[in-house]
């Protein structure tokens, strides 16, 4: 099973439109690690770990988010393999 990391940076309408939480939803559905947390500046951070298909399906996500959030861009990527026992919002 080829593993990786994908670490993200989320920019637009991304902060009090409930986006940690359906990060973090989707993320349990599809089974993958790490962790969703605001930024200051208004973006949204997400690390995401596990099964290479399984991450590219959450990072395709993090272009839609929830239906009230607006996505402008993402930039992601990848790095080291981190083991993480769960999704976390931080």
């Amino acid at each position: 099973m080829n593993e990786i990391c994908l670490h993200c940076y989320v920019s637009g309408r991304v902060q009090g439109v409930f986006y940690r939480a359906n990060t973090c939803k989707q993320a349990q559905q599809l089974g993958v690690t790490g962790w969703v947390r605001n930024l200051a500046d208004g973006r949204v951070e997400v690390l995401i770990c596990g099964e290479q298909q399984k991450v590219e399906q959450l990072h395709q996500w993090l272009w839609q988010g929830p239906a009230a959030a607006i996505v402008n861009n993402v930039v992601s990527e990848q790095v080291a393999f981190e083991t993480h026992h769960d999704f976390k919002s931080r």
